[in-house]
């Protein structure tokens, strides 16, 4: 692929935009809707979504019978626990701060893959394992100093390590199978699991009329951050080279930090600002030299 049409190239931005806004509107979601409710709603709602557009492609949801347990434990990691996480770390802690320690997710697997998968490190993986390690400690000094760190920040931290373990899980055991069909059986079990906790812990959920702010934001949260979001991720990336689709994803804790700002009126102080620009550095460091290497060896 030599070039990339300028049509694809402006859903890369679009994505970045929905992912991103897709954190204050959860935040608005939770306001109203209990977390294990709202997450297995959603997970579900996404999944099916993802289901209908393969079966409208033509494309196979088959995954091979042996395969099975690696797809569960990899979605139970990265999807499931991850959004159950991340719902409660909103609760907890300011969604802009949630937002940006989330994104280390890439720091987290890179470090994961050396213990784990033995891949050494270069001086680009190190260079971003340094960027991260600067932008948690301005995020995190001033809070542990202060005494605000909250434990909703844990469980942000939390769900990005978790994300990262379920990216080692299918490196070390990859499912064979298209990305689309790996991507709506986890989020049905993401899903699932999501509901036999809003089972256990919050009961069977009961229609109630929401308010207006709410019932946009949760729309907004299931048609636009899940159902469009995931369908144009996976035409962006039979498009676009792995290396451009990816910018989308690292606008994501920038749009979230900044909708944070408009939604709900939080106000991230300069070390937060400090800490996301080094924590988008770094990912960016990590993740976008090698899918455009990755992409430029497929062209």
């Amino acid at each position: 692929m030599s070039h990339a049409p300028g049509r694809s190239l402006l859903l890369v931005p679009l994505l970045g935009l929905l992912w991103g806004f897709n954190w204050p509107a959860v935040r608005i979601s939770l306001t109203e809707i209990a977390p294990w409710t709202l997450r297995a709603g959603g997970m579900t709602f996404a999944g099916l979504a993802l289901v209908a557009i393969g079966l409208a492609r033509g494309q196979s949801l088959a995954v091979p019978r042996g395969q099975w347990l690696r797809l569960a434990i990899a979605g139970f990691l990265s999807i499931a626990a991850f959004n159950v996480l991340l719902a409660f770390a909103q609760l907890a802690a300011p969604t802009s701060r949630a937002a940006i320690l989330t994104f280390t997710m890439p720091i987290w697997a890179t470090l994961l893959a050396r213990l784990v998968l033995a891949e050494p490190f270069d001086s680009r993986r190190l260079l971003g394992l340094g960027l991260g390690a600067a932008g948690l400690l301005c995020l995190g000094l001033p809070l542990l100093a202060s005494g605000t760190f909250s434990i909703g920040l844990l469980y942000a931290l939390i769900a990005s390590v978790s994300w990262a373990l379920g990216t080692i899980v299918t490196k070390r055991w990859p499912v064979s199978a298209p990305a689309l069909t790996i991507a709506a059986w986890q989020l049905l079990i993401g899903g699932a699991v999501a509901g036999i906790g809003m089972l256990v812990f919050e009961g069977a959920p009961v229609p109630k009329m929401l308010e207006a702010q709410t019932f946009a934001a949760l729309t907004f949260h299931i048609l636009g951050a899940q159902a469009l979001a995931y369908f144009l991720w996976f035409t962006v990336i039979a498009r676009l080279p792995a290396g451009i689709a990816s910018l989308g994803t690292l606008m994501v804790p920038a749009v979230g930090v900044l909708g944070s700002v408009l939604l709900l009126g939080e106000r991230p102080t300069p070390s937060d600002w400090l800490g996301l620009v080094l924590v988008v550095a770094a990912s960016g460091t990590i993740m976008l030299p090698q899918r455009l290497r990755q992409a430029k060896a497929l062209s």
